[in-house]
Protein backbone atom coordinates (compact mmCIF):
# COMPACT_ATOMS: atom_id res chain seq x y z
CA UNK A 1 0.00 0.00 0.00
CA UNK A 2 1.64 3.47 -1.03
CA UNK A 3 1.61 5.73 2.01
CA UNK A 4 0.59 9.54 1.48
CA UNK A 5 4.39 10.63 1.12
CA UNK A 6 5.69 8.50 -1.64
CA UNK A 7 2.26 9.92 -3.42
CA UNK A 8 3.22 12.88 -3.06
CA UNK A 9 7.00 12.06 -4.22
CA UNK A 10 5.89 10.28 -7.06
CA UNK A 11 3.48 13.44 -8.49
CA UNK A 12 6.31 15.55 -10.50
CA UNK A 13 6.72 19.25 -9.68
CA UNK A 14 4.49 21.60 -10.67
CA UNK A 15 6.65 23.40 -13.13
CA UNK A 16 8.27 19.82 -14.80
CA UNK A 17 4.36 18.76 -14.78
CA UNK A 18 3.70 22.45 -16.65
CA UNK A 19 6.46 21.19 -19.30
CA UNK A 20 6.01 18.18 -19.83
CA UNK A 21 1.51 20.12 -20.58
CA UNK A 22 2.99 22.13 -22.99
CA UNK A 23 5.50 19.42 -24.50
CA UNK A 24 2.42 16.82 -24.92
CA UNK A 25 -0.23 18.69 -25.60
CA UNK A 26 1.47 21.24 -28.34
CA UNK A 27 3.31 18.18 -29.94
CA UNK A 28 -0.67 16.74 -30.31
CA UNK A 29 -1.62 20.01 -31.17
CA UNK A 30 0.56 20.28 -33.90
CA UNK A 31 0.57 16.90 -35.26
CA UNK A 32 -3.65 17.51 -35.19
CA UNK A 33 -3.47 20.20 -36.89
CA UNK A 34 -1.03 18.57 -40.00
CA UNK A 35 -3.61 15.72 -39.80
CA UNK A 36 -6.56 17.78 -40.33
CA UNK A 37 -5.22 19.14 -43.07
CA UNK A 38 -4.82 15.79 -45.08
CA UNK A 39 -7.48 14.48 -43.74
CA UNK A 40 -9.67 17.29 -44.74
CA UNK A 41 -8.31 16.49 -48.80
CA UNK A 42 -10.73 13.41 -48.63
CA UNK A 43 -13.47 14.32 -46.72
CA UNK A 44 -15.03 18.16 -45.71
CA UNK A 45 -12.83 20.38 -42.89
CA UNK A 46 -15.59 19.98 -40.59
CA UNK A 47 -16.24 16.54 -40.50
CA UNK A 48 -11.96 16.26 -40.44
CA UNK A 49 -11.66 18.52 -37.49
CA UNK A 50 -13.96 16.73 -35.27
CA UNK A 51 -12.81 13.74 -35.73
CA UNK A 52 -9.08 14.87 -35.56
CA UNK A 53 -10.32 16.69 -32.20
CA UNK A 54 -11.78 13.74 -30.57
CA UNK A 55 -9.19 11.37 -31.49
CA UNK A 56 -6.19 14.31 -30.49
CA UNK A 57 -8.00 15.08 -26.82
CA UNK A 58 -8.34 11.09 -26.31
CA UNK A 59 -4.42 10.86 -27.04
CA UNK A 60 -3.74 14.23 -25.18
CA UNK A 61 -5.75 13.13 -22.07
CA UNK A 62 -3.61 9.65 -22.50
CA UNK A 63 -0.48 11.40 -22.59
CA UNK A 64 -0.97 13.79 -19.42
CA UNK A 65 -2.34 10.91 -17.62
CA UNK A 66 0.32 8.76 -17.83
CA UNK A 67 3.51 11.66 -17.98
CA UNK A 68 2.07 14.78 -17.28
CA UNK A 69 0.71 14.18 -13.61
CA UNK A 70 2.13 10.73 -13.60
CA UNK A 71 -1.37 9.08 -12.51
CA UNK A 72 -1.43 5.97 -14.48
CA UNK A 73 -3.69 5.48 -17.18
CA UNK A 74 -6.88 7.99 -17.44
CA UNK A 75 -10.13 6.69 -16.64
CA UNK A 76 -13.11 7.55 -18.61
CA UNK A 77 -14.58 10.27 -16.31
CA UNK A 78 -10.99 12.06 -16.63
CA UNK A 79 -11.17 11.31 -20.69
CA UNK A 80 -15.05 13.27 -20.06
CA UNK A 81 -13.38 15.48 -17.54
CA UNK A 82 -10.44 16.85 -20.01
CA UNK A 83 -12.54 16.82 -22.87
CA UNK A 84 -14.73 19.56 -21.22
CA UNK A 85 -11.84 21.67 -20.27
CA UNK A 86 -10.80 21.50 -23.43
CA UNK A 87 -14.16 22.87 -24.82
CA UNK A 88 -13.79 25.34 -22.62
CA UNK A 89 -10.70 26.28 -23.89
CA UNK A 90 -12.12 26.81 -27.41
CA UNK A 91 -15.23 29.12 -25.96
CA UNK A 92 -12.31 31.22 -24.35
CA UNK A 93 -10.43 31.41 -27.40
CA UNK A 94 -13.79 31.78 -30.09
CA UNK A 95 -14.70 34.79 -27.35
CA UNK A 96 -11.60 36.29 -27.80
CA UNK A 97 -11.78 36.60 -31.64
CA UNK A 98 -15.81 37.69 -30.97
CA UNK A 99 -14.68 40.99 -28.81
CA UNK A 100 -11.85 41.41 -30.96
CA UNK A 101 -13.77 41.70 -33.96
CA UNK A 102 -16.47 43.52 -32.14
CA UNK A 103 -13.47 46.48 -31.34
CA UNK A 104 -11.59 46.38 -34.05
CA UNK A 105 -13.18 46.53 -37.50
CA UNK A 106 -10.50 45.21 -39.70
CA UNK A 107 -7.61 43.93 -37.25
CA UNK A 108 -4.41 42.96 -39.46
CA UNK A 109 -3.14 38.54 -39.14
CA UNK A 110 -0.43 39.82 -36.54
CA UNK A 111 -3.27 41.35 -34.17
CA UNK A 112 -5.45 38.47 -34.85
CA UNK A 113 -2.38 36.28 -34.15
CA UNK A 114 -1.24 37.94 -30.81
CA UNK A 115 -4.91 37.98 -29.48
CA UNK A 116 -5.62 34.40 -30.56
CA UNK A 117 -2.00 33.05 -29.06
CA UNK A 118 -2.89 34.88 -25.99
CA UNK A 119 -6.22 33.76 -25.73
CA UNK A 120 -5.30 30.41 -26.78
CA UNK A 121 -2.24 30.56 -23.35
CA UNK A 122 -4.23 32.25 -20.66
CA UNK A 123 -7.07 29.10 -21.49
CA UNK A 124 -3.97 26.72 -21.68
CA UNK A 125 -2.97 27.77 -18.03
CA UNK A 126 -6.03 27.23 -16.59
CA UNK A 127 -6.91 24.10 -18.49
CA UNK A 128 -3.61 23.16 -16.63
CA UNK A 129 -4.42 23.71 -13.27
CA UNK A 130 -7.75 22.31 -14.15
CA UNK A 131 -6.34 19.25 -14.97
CA UNK A 132 -3.77 19.35 -12.38
CA UNK A 133 -5.87 20.32 -8.83
CA UNK A 134 -9.26 18.33 -9.89
CA UNK A 135 -9.21 15.97 -12.88
CA UNK A 136 -6.20 14.20 -12.34
CA UNK A 137 -5.36 15.13 -8.32
CA UNK A 138 -4.25 12.39 -6.68
CA UNK A 139 -6.56 10.34 -3.61
CA UNK A 140 -5.40 12.48 -0.60
CA UNK A 141 -7.57 10.80 1.95
CA UNK A 142 -4.76 8.85 3.24
CA UNK A 143 -2.77 12.15 4.21
CA UNK A 144 -5.72 13.18 6.44
CA UNK A 145 -8.79 11.20 7.61
CA UNK A 146 -12.05 12.19 6.39
CA UNK A 147 -15.38 12.52 8.26
CA UNK A 148 -17.05 8.84 9.20
CA UNK A 149 -13.56 7.53 8.50
CA UNK A 150 -12.31 5.42 11.65
CA UNK A 151 -9.36 6.86 13.60
CA UNK A 152 -6.98 3.73 15.13
CA UNK A 153 -7.24 3.89 18.96
CA UNK A 154 -4.61 3.44 21.14
CA UNK A 155 -4.74 0.38 23.82
CA UNK A 156 -3.88 0.88 26.99
CA UNK A 157 -2.90 -1.91 28.91
CA UNK A 158 -2.38 -1.57 32.84
CA UNK A 159 0.74 -4.25 33.94
CA UNK A 160 1.28 -5.52 37.03
CA UNK A 161 4.24 -6.14 39.05
CA UNK A 162 6.21 -9.07 38.69
CA UNK A 163 6.68 -11.43 41.15
CA UNK A 164 10.43 -11.03 42.42
CA UNK A 165 10.12 -14.82 44.07
CA UNK A 166 11.94 -16.95 41.66
CA UNK A 167 9.95 -19.89 42.88
CA UNK A 168 6.75 -18.42 41.89
CA UNK A 169 8.75 -16.90 37.91
CA UNK A 170 9.96 -20.29 37.84
CA UNK A 171 6.29 -22.07 38.36
CA UNK A 172 5.17 -19.08 35.58
CA UNK A 173 7.15 -20.24 33.21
Amino acid sequence: MESAHSQEQAAPAAFTAFARFVLFGGGVGVASGLAVAALASWIPWALANALITVVSTLFATELHGRFTFGDGRATWRQHAQSAGSAALAYAVTCAAMLLLQQLVAAPGAVVEQVVYLSASACAGVARFTLLRLVVFARSRSQAAPTVGTALPVQATVARTAAPADPAVLCHAA
